[in-house]
């Protein structure tokens, strides 16, 4: 199973070439079979660009989430810390493998769906 997220562009490509291997999230889907994630890079580009399977899910309290991932975050701390504001816990979904597609493709004409404030559950592309 997959689950459509979106990222901003700057995420989104820092992602694809290497330099941010956790996406960060304050809550995540339930859904325990989801394997990869299909990433939809938010304005201005608005196009699904590539996917990444997921190594694992880290769940922790924020200071260890951050000494744990800041290496590969792909952000600062400070971005972190304004990101998770107001949280005492934080999610990071762990890069494994990524396929960044040759064409982007349409959200709605490929999915049918509106851009996901948080996350989508999709049939596979």
């Amino acid at each position: 199973m997959k689950v459509l997220l979106s990222i901003k562009p700057e995420f989104a490509e820092r992602i694809f070439d290497g330099s941010k291997k956790f996406e960060f999230r304050r809550r995540i889907y339930k859904n325990e079979n989801v394997k990869s994630v299909v990433v939809y890079a938010s304005a201005p580009i608005s196009k699904v660009i590539g996917e990444f399977e997921i190594e694992t899910v880290h769940h922790d309290e924020l200071d260890s989430l951050w000494d744990s991932t800041y290496e590969f975050a792909g952000i600062s701390e400070a971005f972190y810390r304004e990101y998770f504001n107001g949280k005492d816990s934080g999610y990071a979904i762990e890069v494994k493998k990524v396929r960044k597609y040759e064409a982007p493709l349409g959200i709605r004409e490929t999915f049918g769906i509106a851009p996901p404030q948080s996350f989508a559950y999709v049939d596979v592309v």
